[in-house]
């Protein structure tokens, strides 16, 4: 990972804690990661920390409203 993008992973957790309060900083962390990981092989990677927010907020939106448990 291209240090300019772990600072914009950076910037979308801090982005995602804010907005998601409810939901402990650890878990927003878990929830990052899987997204990362599920873009790990994306050979073109300009656009992955505004796919792993998209694919994060997605995922809490939904812990937040009851549709799905985050563990």
């Amino acid at each position: 990972m291209r240090n300019d993008e772990a600072t914009q992973i950076r910037f979308v957790r801090d982005r995602l804690t804010e907005r998601y309060p409810q939901v402990s900083p650890g878990i927003i962390a878990e929830i990052i990661g899987r997204a990362q990981a599920a873009l790990s092989d994306a050979r073109v990677r300009t656009f992955v920390p505004l796919l792993v927010e998209r694919r994060a907020r997605i995922e809490l939106s939904l812990a937040v409203s009851g549709e799905i448990l985050v563990v």
